[in-house]
């Protein structure tokens, strides 16, 4: 090895450390406040938790057989059926480290930091600056859409990362004069992977992969993009026949949606239109967010910043003026579209879950603005054809440029100061939302002597899996818990943790929020 290898195998050793250690303390601040911050562990956490640990034991969740292709959650009118991607991984993530509150916070955010520092990697990728990968990287860090997902343990927390590997697939596919079944293979199983993490995919997944006819530019490309269709509807498959096989899979989408089994296409179709541009609100997106606590920090400004915002829609201009013969940017910009319709399916405004891939692309379409607002010479990246390239500014020009983008990003660090001094002081008062009050008379019940513990659900839904999960996590046997089948009333004198509105003929020991801590008396 020459002298010239030697310092370069060096030099580049000592950047992976650099790197490895700034990403390490920058995911350590990512973390800052997780152990208080949210407060509690919400139901629909206790039960993805709960049977993840159950499937790190046995392979089975609560109810059916072991390796499900969906989990059931609950039991009587709150059952309903969980994807199986999450409870997956937070089931290996469980035979390495144990159940815990924490380390289902920890990696849950984890997923979303990985998602964000591979979205700016595919910046980078895309316009080969690192400076753009590290702006729109940084930007998605700090959003608030993103990071509040990452304080979640619900299945929403690894789709930002499916979107993206997703789009990683059809963007090295989009390189390719010709796509091998490698990138066939890739985009459909990334396709599927949507499908199959959050209930979304069911209507995301096909509208994506039907957006993929932007590519067909050709013979060869059209073959590629129907072999890619056929491998997806093959995974496809497990679904359908899990859903003949269970009807109850789609009952949830009816109780949050506007439409029902007798609902005509000239009841939806104006609903739906009204909800699409509701959820595209700019007002509503910048300035107010999710009105759910839960999902968002009230007052503290919206879910999106409004510089990034700004940067995003100057990004689908310069697409307009400039790229608009580009397959990839055509696909963004519908992807970005599709992603708001599964959300505009249902009844909530601008709902942070329903709509967690939408940010992704934003964040992409981000890119175009930035890479002209930096610019020297014209665009330098290798999907862009000689014919698409400008020639040099005038100096002034671009003084004026580089000037708008600072006072951007100087902006969204004002908008992330407030964002993050807003989460810091008032999210560790949202136990409301989160079902801290049912430790504490969990706790109560627990120090009692009676036994078993009987858990009743009813007007406030089913939080016996909180005592199933807390449980759990303290090494306590679950045999100490009978879970009530719904409508049943527990055995006189015995000791019960309800959800009901009140009790009759009960001895009330305790309430904390809705929860009910009460001896049967009779």
């Amino acid at each position: 090895m020459s002298y010239f290898q030697t310092v370069t195998a060096v030099i580049r050793k000592r950047n992976t450390w650099i790197t490895f250690v700034a990403i390490t303390a920058l995911f350590l601040l990512y973390l800052t406040g997780i152990t208080t911050n949210p407060p509690g562990f919400y139901v629909d956490e206790s039960g993805l938790a709960y049977n993840a640990y159950l499937v790190s034991q046995t392979g089975a969740g609560e109810f059916g057989p072991p390796f499900p292709l969906f989990f059931q959650l609950y039991t009587g009118g709150f059952t309903q059926y969980s994807n199986p991607t999450q409870i997956y991984l937070l089931a290996f993530v469980y035979s390495l480290f144990g159940p815990g509150i924490l380390i289902s916070r920890i990696f849950a955010a984890a997923c979303v930091f990985g998602a964000n520092l591979l979205l700016g990697v595919l910046a980078a990728k895309i316009t080969g600056r690192r400076l753009i990968g590290y702006i729109v990287g940084g930007v998605a860090l700090a959003s608030p859409w993103m990071f509040e997902v990452g304080r979640l343990v619900l299945e929403t927390f690894f789709y930002p990362m499916a979107v993206t590997l997703f789009l990683w697939a059809v963007y090295k596919a989009h390189q390719r004069a010709e796509w091998s079944w490698l990138n066939v293979t890739a985009i459909a199983l990334t396709l599927s992977l949507l499908t199959y993490s959050y209930t979304i995919g069911r209507v995301l997944s096909p509208l994506l992969a039907l957006g993929l006819v932007s590519f067909a530019t050709d013979r060869k490309r059209m073959i590629s993009i129907g072999k890619t269709w056929v491998v997806f509807a093959v995974t496809m498959l497990p679904l359908i026949v899990f859903n003949l096989q269970n009807p109850g899979l789609t009952t949830r989408f009816y109780l949050i949606s506007y439409i029902k089994p007798t609902s005509t296409w000239a009841e939806i179709f104006p609903r739906f239109i009204y909800r699409f541009f509701e959820d595209l609100n700019p007002h509503l997106l910048l300035f107010r967010g999710d009105i759910n606590p839960r999902h968002h920090i009230p007052d503290a400004l919206g879910s999106f910043y409004f510089a990034a915002f700004l940067l995003a829609v100057a990004g689908v201009v310069v697409i307009v003026l400039r790229y608009r013969h580009n397959a990839w940017w055509r696909f963004v910009v519908f992807g970005a579209l599709a992603s708001v319709v599964p959300a505009s399916l249902t009844l909530d405004p601008l709902h942070t879950l329903r709509m967690i891939a939408f940010p992704v692309f934003l964040f992409l379409l981000m890119i175009p603005a930035i890479e002209w607002l930096t610019e020297v010479a014209g665009p330098k990246r290798n999907m862009v054809t000689p014919e698409e390239k400008l020639s040099l500014h005038p100096r002034a020009w671009l003084g004026i440029k580089a000037a708008v983008l600072i006072v951007l990003m100087a902006g969204m660090v004002v908008e992330a100061g407030y964002f993050h001094f807003k989460y810091y002081e008032r999210g560790p008062l949202r136990g409301y939302v989160f079902d801290a009050a049912y430790k504490d008379v969990y706790d109560a019940a627990v120090a009692m002597p009676n036994r078993p513990i009987y858990l009743v659900d009813a007007y406030w839904g089913p939080a016996y899996i909180h005592s199933y999960w807390y449980a759990t996590t303290e090494g306590r046997d679950t045999s100490e818990f009978v879970h009530q089948p719904y409508g049943v009333r527990a055995p006189a004198g015995s000791l019960v943790i309800s959800t009901e509105q009140v009790c009759t003929d009960c001895d009330l020991l305790m309430k904390r929020g809705v929860y009910l801590l009460y001896r049967v008396i009779r």
